[in-house]
C-alpha cells in the first residue's frame, strides 16, 4: 500500500467533508501519460488500500504489455478510535492515510494496450474506488 516515507506532523486537521457547489480539482486534469484515464467525478476521500485494490484490478487485466500509472497518492494520515471508547479522551490514532480527491481529477491512467481491454480495465477500477468515475481517452492538441 502507499503511505509517505516521512510526515511532519502525525495527525492533521479533519477539514471539510461538505464539498463546495462548483468545486473541482485545480491541477492532474488531463491525460498526460496513457491512452485512457479515469476521471473522478464526485468528491470523495479515497484510502491507501482502495487505490492498491484498484490498481491491482487494472495491472491484472493490463498483462505485461500494458503500462500504468496512478497519479494520485494518499498523504492525509487518517485517524480513528478503537471500538466502544466513549465520546472525550482525545483523538484517536492514525490507521492509515488518504487523498481528498476532487471532481475532475485524473486517477489512474493506461497505455500499451488496445482501447476495449483499457476501458474495461479502468471501469473494474472504478468499481473499486468510493466515488463516480468515468473512462476519457488522451485529447489530442
Amino acid at each position: 500500500m502507499l503511505f509517505p516515507k516521512k510526515v511532519k506532523f502525525r495527525k492533521w486537521h479533519t477539514m471539510r467533508r461538505n464539498p463546495k457547489k462548483g468545486k473541482t480539482a485545480k491541477r492532474g486534469l488531463t491525460v498526460s501519460f496513457g491512452s485512457h484515464g479515469l476521471k473522478a467525478m464526485t468528491h470523495a476521500r479515497v484510502r491507501s488500500n482502495q487505490i492498491e485494490s484498484a490498481r491491482k484490478v487494472v495491472v491484472r487485466r493490463l498483462g505485461k504489455t500494458g503500462k500504468m500509472w496512478v497519479r494520485i497518492f494518499p498523504d492525509k494520515p487518517f485517524t480513528q478510535k478503537p471500538p466502544e471508547v466513549k465520546l472525550g479522551k482525545g483523538k484517536g490514532d492514525p490507521v492509515g492515510y488518504e487523498v481528498e480527491v476532487w471532481p475532475g481529477r485524473i486517477l489512474f491512467e493506461v497505455d500499451g494496450v488496445g482501447d476495449e481491454v483499457a476501458i474495461e480495465a479502468l471501469i473494474k477500477a472504478g468499481k473499486k474506488l468510493p466515488l463516480r468515475a468515468k473512462v476519457v481517452p488522451r485529447s489530442v492538441h
